[in-house]
């Protein structure tokens, strides 16, 4: 079951399959059509408070893990849902929209499913 992590200023493609917008902030300049999601799922999404913190800082980033993961943890019913999602499609893709690639809450989640399922 791969897990798959994408912009959602790319392309979206059939190898896709299920894609799972994991931000809480809808992207600016893609209309909901063009994004071709199948699940905003804002409630996986670190909270507003933690986001604004970050910034996508890369001096940051050992610590935002560290306080997304926690706060994951703390969110059982989305995490759950989350995982159900990943073993009900044989590919899922976790779309986002910041534009650093390597320092995003996607990253994270995919790194968590991995290690998990």
């Amino acid at each position: 079951m791969p897990i798959h992590i994408k912009r959602v200023y790319e392309d979206a493609s059939k190898d896709d399959g299920f894609r799972v917008l994991v931000d809480r902030l809808w992207p600016r300049g893609v209309s909901k059509e063009d994004a071709k999601i199948d699940l905003w799922f804002k409630e996986i999404a670190p909270s507003m408070e933690l986001r604004k913190w970050f910034g996508h800082d890369p001096e940051k980033w050992s610590e935002f893990q560290k306080r997304f993961k926690a706060e994951i943890q703390g969110n059982k019913n989305a995490w759950k849902q989350l995982k159900d999602i990943v073993k009900e499609h044989p590919t899922v893709t976790l779309v986002f929209a910041a534009k650093d690639e390597e320092h995003d809450n996607a990253v994270v989640l995919q790194e968590m499913l991995s290690k998990q399922l």
